[in-house]
């Protein structure tokens, strides 16, 4: 099993980076697990106590859980991956059954802020975007995906994001196996990942 970690800041393209290297490989070969499904349960607090976490600190993360989970799908065997829900701040009732497959790709802007996850990538993957051009997508996320209103999130970008970035996402950096800068010419990074993929799960 080759396990691949791809971070970023937020809105900088990860799941543009993460689909292109699914499209090389078939549904039953690549497992995608991402990191917001492991927000940790705030079922204790009101959703306006949620509302006021800082969901973009490490303490946000259970990172025990996706460590315990990456390790059995190393070793052959099925999860129940959590689901979260950003309209109500929380982790659902509902899990979803991750079966281990050739290639797991564990995307979220925090991974590589935990030593023991980032030990488990085989390849660690940093996408990088223009600061105002992240800005831009999620604003655009979070108003039309997660119901949230734009002065929301605009305060929520200067106030935490942020600061968070600059503390945990931006140093990650110095992980990384690849830098992929999110535009048009990150074609020969994806290539090289591609065959990296391919020469390790196919040799």
């Amino acid at each position: 099993m080759l396990i691949i970690g791809i971070t970023g800041g937020t809105g900088c393209g990860k799941t543009t980076v993460v689909n292109q290297i699914i499209k090389e490989l078939s549904g039953e070969e690549v497992t995608v697990i991402s990191q917001d499904s492991y927000y940790k349960d705030l079922s204790h607090l009101s959703f306006e106590e949620r509302t006021k976490n800082n969901f973009d600190h490490p303490n946000s993360i259970d990172f025990e859980l996706l460590k315990q989970h990456l390790l059995k799908l190393k070793a052959g065997e099925t999860i129940q991956s959590p689901t979260y829900s950003f309209v109500e701040h929380n982790r659902t009732k509902e899990t979803v059954l991750v079966k281990p497959t050739k290639v797991v790709i564990v995307e979220g802007i925090l991974i590589f802020s935990h030593p023991d996850i980032r030990s488990l990538f085989d390849i660690k993957i940093f996408v990088h975007a223009d600061s105002d051009e992240r800005l831009i997508r999620r604003i655009k996320r979070d108003t039309t995906e997660r119901g949230r209103d734009v002065n929301e999130v605009l305060n929520r970008y200067q106030t935490t994001l942020k600061p968070m970035h600059l503390e945990f996402i931006e140093p990650a950096k110095e992980f990384a196996d690849i830098i992929i800068p999110n535009n048009r010419r990150n074609t020969v990074a994806i290539d090289i990942i591609k065959t990296i993929v391919h020469n390790r799960i196919f040799q």
